[in-house]
């Protein structure tokens, strides 16, 4: 048996090896403590401890391999040398992984450190997603459970889970909660008691790095965490105030959209007002009684329609921006996520750079219009604005200035952004009834079209400017064989590629299409008295 307990396979096998241990966490993470922790607990154990860090560079932040090899004294002992250690770890050779994030496992599989004959995984399944994930004007995230299952197959046993929400609640940090986790795979041939002296030993946040710890020693030997867990909204606790709106969604709406409708009413709600949010149930029962007579009772127009108008309806703006960063949860969630004391005293300092697209579009209408028109008004505006601006919103200040803009909420009725939005909005709805009756298929894309536009600047403007595009050729698609299918290629190549270049192709081909099936229609009309004749 080698020092590890794994099963020697030849004779060089039973002599004694070094055990390695490979820890890759980004920035900010606590590797290096983590690491630290693992060389403190070896030599004080009776091992010899080696570790190195190689830093490198991730899509997200500085992210670093930290390689501890620990060995038995006893064993130096009896040979009358000193080990060999290594300063990186080798693919194939590595006993235990530690992943601070899925996509850093994910890592460490291609690396090929990660083996099912010898290799113990431990990762937290929280995401930090990277620039092109980011970026992607679709869902451009990696799918974490396909993440996950290959960490299964890969690896000889796996620990999962959210660490870093077990390092929170302690106003820990992740290390405390992987070295917990490590603690209780039983990997290394030291005891729990043995780990908790060397977090004791470095007598920084000692407190709540055992409580982070004693998470995820638990998380590792039962799967399950002690705590309170998080649930989503059903209904059952909706937000007081909108129990006569949930009632609603019960009785007028089908089960099946359910876990659509009623969180969307309280995002309404929360976005603008109560009637807002009925004005958006109002909407949506033409597209009830449609899909329930053309539809396959599964409700899968309402639902794509529901989930797309309530996302539609709460686009974001200036006053919805302001809105958010003076909340009293977010002040709370950056004291704890910054993890300071009660005692400490947290800035928060907003950088902000609005345009004078952004500053019309909250302007009353015909004053919005006005600003976005004449060039003297928009340099202005630009030499005001150029630089961007900090705003402390810790500061009275500060805050006074963006609630000020928060509280144009009940004013965002009449802005030009609200009346270009809701006029997009019902020409969008205003096609559905005649294609549900036409091409149930064809109804279901063009519910889904509206996911073309999001963010803002000129992602906004491109994804705007191809949803009118594509409004505009549907007169021409209608009836047309395949036209479901014609819409979801130009919506899928509009979000496949930020630059425009694959949506322009689309539509080239979607026009000449269209035109070639026009001309044969009219060749058909014109023929047919000259046969007859």
């Amino acid at each position: 048996m080698s020092a590890t307990g794994q099963p020697s396979t030849d004779d060089a096998a039973v002599r004694p090896r070094a055990i390695t241990i490979a820890i890759l966490a980004m920035g900010g993470e606590g590797g290096g403590v983590l690491s630290d922790w693992i060389v403190d607990l070896a030599e004080h154990s009776g091992y010899a401890a080696q570790t190195t860090s190689v830093p490198g560079v991730a899509q997200r932040t500085g992210s670093t391999i930290y390689y501890v090899e620990i060995f038995p004294e006893a064993s130096v002992h009896a040979a009358g040398k000193q080990p060999v250690l290594a300063l990186m770890p080798v693919p194939g050779e590595v006993d235990i992984v530690i992943a601070s994030e899925l996509m850093e496992a994910g890592r460490a599989i291609q690396r090929g450190l990660v083996t099912p004959d010898r290799t113990t995984l431990i990762t937290s399944t929280h995401r930090v997603y990277s620039m092109t994930e980011k970026t992607a004007i679709g869902d451009g995230q990696v799918d974490s459970k396909t993440l996950i299952d290959a960490c299964g197959a890969a690896a000889r046993r796996l620990v999962d889970a959210d660490f870093q929400s077990m390092a929170q609640t302690h106003r820990s940090v992740i290390s405390a909660a992987l070295f917990g986790a490590l603690a209780g795979t039983t990997t290394l041939p030291f005891d729990r008691d043995a780990f908790e002296s060397s977090v004791r030993r470095g007598e920084v946040g000692v407190d709540s790095s055992l409580a982070a710890f004693a998470d995820g020693f638990r998380s590792a030997t039962t799967g399950r965490v002690a705590g309170p867990t998080s649930a989503a909204s059903t209904g059952a606790n909706i937000a007081a105030g909108l129990h006569g709106i949930a009632e609603r969604v019960r009785a007028k709406f089908p089960l099946q959209a359910h876990d659509i409708l009623l969180p969307a009413v309280e995002r309404l709600t929360d976005y603008q007002n109560r009637q807002y949010a009925a004005g958006y149930l109002d909407r949506l029962e033409p597209v009830r009684e449609l899909d329930a007579t053309y539809g396959g009772g599964d409700f899968r127009l309402l639902r794509e329609t529901a989930r797309h108008l309530a996302l539609w309806m709460t686009y974001e703006d200036a006053i919805r921006v302001a809105d958010l960063k003076i909340r009293h949860a977010r002040f709370e969630r950056v004291q704890r996520e910054s993890r300071a004391s009660d005692t400490q005293l947290v800035t928060i300092s907003e950088f902000l750079h609005p345009g004078v697209e952004e500053i019309a579009d909250i302007l009353p209408a015909g004053l919005g219009r006005f600003v976005a028109r004449s060039i003297w008004v928009k340099r202005g505006i630009e030499k005001l604005t150029d630089g961007g601006m900090v705003v402390r919103t810790t500061s009275l200040w500060g805050f006074l200035q963006l609630f000020v803009l928060a509280a144009l909420r009940p004013l965002r009725p009449k802005s030009l952004r609200f009346q270009e939005e809701q006029r997009r909005i019902g020409e969008w709805l205003g096609v559905l009834p005649g294609l549900v009756r036409e091409d149930y298929a064809l109804a279901l894309e063009m519910a889904e079209l509206p996911r073309i536009i999001k963010g803002y600047g000129d992602t906004h403007h491109r994804g705007r400017g191809s949803f009118d595009a594509v409004m505009a050729v549907l007169p021409r698609l209608r009836r047309r064989p395949g036209a479901a299918e014609t819409v979801r290629k130009l919506r899928d190549a509009f979000m496949a590629d930020d630059s425009g270049g694959q949506f322009a192709d689309a539509m080239r081909e979607a026009d000449a299409a269209t035109s070639i099936d026009d001309t044969q229609r009219t060749h058909g009309r014109q023929s047919t008295p000259v046969i007859e004749a």
